[in-house]
């Protein structure tokens, strides 16, 4: 499958052909009269991630001289997250901005297409995966067989861990009732002695305020001070220095279209939105970060305290995770294509995360 090339410079290119009168700013009206309306809902029910999509949504129609407009709508707002795939496959929504691991339901290798534990540690290396290594024509190939586009990922940030005890090492999980949401990192840390269950994030703080469970993985700092995890909970339990999630580093989301309604876009304008999704991947990813600065200040003046893992506890976690990753891999030939092109990147000369010797014994179903 051929995957054309998005330049700033190739689309503007493409929009001045149609004349300078178009790409000045009109009124949503007007793009709702005269171009393409995209209905599309993200997974972010509030706070930071909303305002951010929003604001992202608004720029559109100015951009595209009134051809194409984001008509934006929060989690929940027109179906469940649960459900988004299905509202983009019979038209309910023409366009969806989830947490990519929600697809693993209908695309077993999603579950290589966002971060797991101790695999790709940092937002530039998924890049190189999608942009450099094939991982997007995979990606593309996949979701047109369920009737949908795959634009492109958007970057979010680590997800971390709460806990009513200090996590100082990996012993320190031991016999902990943790919520985790399921998959690859229950598996994980089920293997080293925690006591996992899967909560949706609304029951978080009831759960940590009644003792119901002591550990709590949920999204990034600004969105957890606003939960109130401060309020029910002492620590926080991160990575080495510059690993601040082990278990999941990098939660990726994406801009996923329905195959109709992309493909009714003109060339120029599919060539607008996958560059407007790397505009959005960068600020989104940046403003979120911008958030969490400011929520690492709160959480200090309420008292929390930040404990850290090792560099021994990464390699004995990343022990435990491998055979894990070949397990998940070889449920299904296209998750086992998409991981070995991570595998064999996370053991070169580039990242060196893992040793002939960790996966000795392992293979592949290819």
């Amino acid at each position: 499958m051929t995957i054309k090339t998005t330049t700033r410079r190739g689309a503007l290119r493409a929009f001045a052909a149609a004349g300078a009168s178009t790409l000045a700013a009109p009124h949503i009206a007007s793009a709702q009269a005269n171009g393409t309306t995209w209905k599309i809902q993200t997974s972010w029910p509030g706070g930071a991630g909303l305002q951010i999509f929003k604001d992202w949504c608004a720029t559109i129609v100015e951009k595209t001289g009134g051809e194409l407009a984001f008509q934006p709508f929060g989690a929940n707002d027109v179906v469940g997250d649960f459900q988004l795939y299905d509202a983009v496959k019979n038209g309910v929504l023409d366009a969806v901005n989830p947490f990519t691991i929600y697809a693993q339901g209908i695309i077993p290798a999603a579950t290589f297409l966002t971060s797991y534990p101790l695999g790709l540690r940092n937002p530039h290396e998924f890049d190189v995966f999608y942009y450099g290594l094939g991982g997007l024509e995979i990606a593309r190939e996949l979701y047109k067989a369920q009737g949908m586009h795959f634009v492109g990922p958007v970057h979010h940030g680590p997800n971390i861990i709460h806990s009513k005890v200090p996590i100082r090492s990996i012993d320190d999980f031991r016999g902990r009732k943790m919520r985790l949401p399921g998959g690859m990192v229950a598996d994980v840390f089920t293997e080293i002695g925690a006591e996992t269950t899967v909560l949706p994030g609304s029951e978080i703080f009831p759960a940590l305020e009644k003792g119901t469970i002591d550990v709590a993985d949920y999204v990034g700092p600004a969105v957890n001070y606003a939960l109130g995890f401060s309020q029910v909970t002492k620590y926080i339990s991160m990575g080495p220095p510059g690993f601040m999630s082990v278990y999941q580093p990098v939660d990726i989301m994406d801009i996923t279209v329905s195959q109709s309604s992309w493909d009714a876009l003109s060339p120029a304008m599919q060539q607008f939105v996958e560059m407007e999704t790397h505009v959005y991947s960068d600020m989104h990813h940046a403003a979120i970060q911008k958030a969490d600065q400011e929520a690492w200040a709160k959480f200090a003046a309420d008292g929390t305290e930040v404990t850290r893992l090792t560099q021994d506890d990464v390699e004995l976690l990343t022990e435990v995770a491998v055979p894990i990753w070949f397990k998940y891999a070889n449920r299904d030939k296209d998750a086992a294509r998409v991981f070995k092109i991570q595998l064999d990147y996370m053991m070169s000369g580039s990242l060196g995360y893992v040793t002939p010797e960790q996966i000795e014994g392992l293979t592949l179903d290819l």
